[in-house]
C-alpha cells in the first residue's frame, strides 16, 4: 500500500475517481470518521428525545437501541460505493438516477450537511459558553455566543480546506477524547441517576405511548441515516480490493458505537426531568442548559472540552461533504474553492439563523424532513447495487463532471426516470405522513393514530416502486455488466457512446 500523504498537504482530489495508488485508508479510518462525526453534543440532544416524549428510562433504552440498529443496518450498505467506484455516493448514484439525475443525491447531501453543520456549531457553541460562564464567569451574552460560533466555524473551515487526511487526524483524537469525557460523566451524574425513572405514561396501553415510542426511535434512526448521502466521501479512499464485508462492518459499528453519546443524553435527560424539569419543556427544550444546571462544578471543564472536540468533529465531517458535493455539481469549482464558498455561506447562515431569524428551533425540523427524503434515495441506491451485482462503469459515472454525453448511464437525456420517479413519489409521500410532535405534522400525519410512519412508509414505497419499475420497464443490459442483472429483467437496448458535449452539439 502506498504511503499516506502528510495531513498538512492540501487535498487536491474532487469527485473524480481516486487512483488506486492513492487509496491508503482502512475500514478503521471510516469507523473513526463516521463515529467521530456523531460522538458529540448534537447526538446527546437526540438521545434526550425519548425522555422529552414522556418515555421511562428503560423504554427510552429500548427505543434508542431499536432506532440505532435499524439505522445502522440501513446505512452500512452505503459504504461500499466509495471503494467500488473511488468517488462519492452522489456520483455513484448516476448509475441509478442518470448522469443528470445524480444531482438529487448532491443536493440532499448538501442540505443535510449544512443543517447538521449548523446544529453542531449552535449546540457546541452554547455548551462551550454555558460551561465557561459557570467555570470562569464568562458573560452569557450575544457577543460571547458570536465569538464561540466564529471560533468553531473558522477552525472547522480550516480543517476542511486541508481535506480528508487532516479531518481523519482530528477524528482520531476526537473519538478517544470525547469518549473518555462522556465516560467521565458516569462519575459526575452517578449519584443523581435513577434507572427507575417512570416517564409520564402509566402503561403501554396509554393511547400516546406507541406514537411517542415510535417517534423517539425514528429520531434516533435519523442520525445514522443522515450519513447516507455522503458516506462515500470518506470510504472512497479505501482500496477497491478491500472486502466489502469489512467496510460495511466498519460503517455499522460506527453507528452502534454512538450508543455512548445517545445513552449519555438519555441518562442525563432523565436526571434533568427530575431535578430541572423546565429545561425539558417539549415546546422549547434546552438540553444543554439543563445539563449544566445538574452538573457538578468540576464537570464544567469536561463539558467545554466535549463541546470543542465534538463540534470540530461533527462540523468537519459535515462541511467536508458539503464542499465536495458542491464541486461535483459545479465542476468548474475545485474542492478547495467549493469548500471555502459553501463554508462561508454556511457561516453566514449560522449567524443570521441564530441572531436575526431565530432558526435554531426550525433547523431541527428542516434536518428531519431532509432525512425523510434521503431515506428513499438510500433504498434505491442499495437495491441498485444488488440488481447490478456491485458492478459499475467508473468512466460512465464521470460523464456529467467532464461535460460529456452518452454512456451506460445516459438513459433518457441523462435522466433515469425509473429511479427518479420511485424516489420522488416515496419522498413526497413520506413528507405527507410525517408527524413530529410540536414541530411538523403533514396533511396525513395523524392517519396512524399519531404514530409517525413517514420513514417506514418512504422506505417500503421506494423499494416496491423501484423494483416494480425495473421489472416493468427493463434497463439496458449494458448497465449490468458481464454477469447480467439480479432480480430484474434487462432489455437489449443499445447505449450511446460517450462523446464531448461540444461534439454532440455540433453533430446535432
Amino acid at each position: 500500500m502506498a504511503e499516506a500523504p502528510s495531513i498538512t498537504e492540501i487535498e487536491t482530489y474532487g469527485v473524480e475517481r481516486i487512483p488506486d495508488a492513492d487509496r491508503t485508508a482502512r475500514p478503521l479510518d471510516l469507523f473513526r470518521v463516521a463515529f467521530g462525526g456523531a460522538n458529540t453534543f448534537a447526538t446527546c440532544v437526540l438521545g434526550a428525545f425519548p425522555i422529552l416524549f414522556g418515555l421511562s428510562f428503560w423504554q427510552g433504552v429500548a427505543a434508542t437501541l431499536l432506532g440505532l440498529v435499524v439505522g445502522a443496518l440501513l446505512l452500512a450498505p452505503l459504504s461500499v460505493f466509495g471503494p467500488t467506484n473511488g468517488t462519492n455516493n452522489a456520483i455513484s448514484s448516476s448509475a441509478h438516477l442518470g448522469v443528470h439525475g445524480r444531482i438529487v443525491g448532491s443536493f440532499l447531501s448538501l442540505l443535510t450537511a449544512i443543517a447538521f453543520f449548523s446544529i453542531s456549531v449552535w449546540s457546541s457553541g452554547d455548551a462551550l459558553v454555558g460551561g465557561a460562564a459557570r467555570l470562569a464567569g464568562l458573560p452569557e451574552n450575544e457577543l460571547s455566543y458570536a465569538a464561540a460560533y466564529a471560533v468553531f466555524a473558522a477552525l472547522i473551515l480550516t480543517v476542511c480546506v486541508y481535506g480528508f487526511r487532516f479531518m481523519l487526524f482530528v477524528n482520531k483524537i476526537a473519538v478517544a477524547a470525547a469518549s473518555a469525557l462522556f465516560i467521565l460523566g458516569v462519575f459526575a451524574f452517578a449519584g443523581d441517576f435513577d434507572p427507575s425513572y417512570p416517564g409520564t405514561f402509566a402503561s403501554t396501553a396509554d393511547p400516546m405511548f406507541w406514537p411517542s415510542f415510535i417517534g423517539a426511535a425514528l429520531i434516533v434512526l435519523s442520525n445514522p441515516v443522515s450519513f447516507g448521502a455522503f458516506l462515500g466521501d470518506w470510504s472512497r479512499y479505501i482500496p477497491a480490493s478491500t472486502p466489502r464485508k469489512r467496510v460495511m462492518i466498519a460503517a455499522f459499528c460506527s453507528q452502534i458505537a454512538t450508543v455512548l453519546p445517545f445513552f449519555f443524553g438519555l441518562t442525563t435527560a432523565s436526571i434533568i426531568a427530575t431535578k430541572a424539569a423546565p429545561y425539558l419543556d417539549l415546546a422549547a427544550p434546552n438540553y444543554v442548559g439543563g445539563l449544566l444546571a445538574i452538573a457538578p462544578t468540576w464537570y464544567f471543564l469536561p463539558v467545554c472540552l466535549i463541546a470543542l472536540i465534538g463540534g470540530m468533529s461533527t462540523g468537519t465531517t459535515s462541511l467536508y461533504g458539503t464542499g465536495l458535493d458542491f464541486a461535483s455539481v459545479f465542476p468548474k469549482f475545485t474542492r478547495v474553492r467549493a469548500t471555502v464558498f459553501i463554508g462561508t455561506l454556511s457561516i453566514i447562515f449560522i449567524f443570521i439563523g441564530r441572531f436575526a431569524a431565530n432558526l435554531t428551533a426550525s433547523i431541527s425540523t428542516f434536518a428531519t424532513l431532509i432525512i425523510t427524503c434521503t431515506a428513499p434515495w438510500m433504498v434505491i441506491m442499495i437495491l441498485g447495487y444488488v440488481t447490478r451485482r456491485g458492478w459499475y462503469d467508473p468512466e460512465a459515472l464521470q460523464v456529467f463532471n467532464r461535460r460529456q454525453r452518452g454512456g451506460r448511464y445516459w438513459f433518457t437525456h441523462g435522466w433515469n426516470w425509473r429511479g427518479i420517479s420511485a424516489w420522488l413519489v416515496a419522498a413526497l409521500t413520506a413528507v405527507l405522513f410525517t408527524n413530529i410532535p410540536g414541530q411538523f405534522v403533514g396533511p396525513f400525519g395523524e392517519i396512524a393514530g399519531g404514530i409517525d410512519i413517514s420513514l417506514p412508509l418512504g422506505l417500503a414505497l421506494a423499494a416496491l416502486l423501484y423494483l416494480g419499475l425495473l421489472s416493468a420497464f427493463p434497463e439496458p443490459r449494458a448497465v449490468y455488466g458481464p454477469a447480467g442483472p439480479r432480480l430484474v429483467r434487462a432489455a437489449e437496448t443499445p447505449v450511446p457512446p460517450i462523446v464531448d458535449a461540444d461534439r454532440a452539439l455540433a453533430e446535432a
